[in-house]
């Protein structure tokens, strides 16, 4: 799937400043989370379902 353009993009308050290797993700979709690499924003996104999407960031969390 390719970027959907009409889409807001939130990158990590945790990336550095000069554009390294970054995930991007846009928020507002209630059923699936897009993620895509911030160096290739017209490349394709993975799409992960809520419960999958919670389940990540709830260990990220907790680690």
């Amino acid at each position: 799937m390719r970027s959907t353009p009409e889409a807001t993009w939130r990158k990590s308050s945790y990336s550095g400043g000069s554009g390294g290797d970054c995930l991007e993700v846009s928020v507002g979709n209630p059923t699936a989370t897009p993620v895509r690499d911030s160096k290739n924003p017209d490349g394709p996104t993975l799409r992960f379902q809520a419960a999958a999407w919670s389940a990540f960031i709830g260990a990220l969390k907790a680690s």
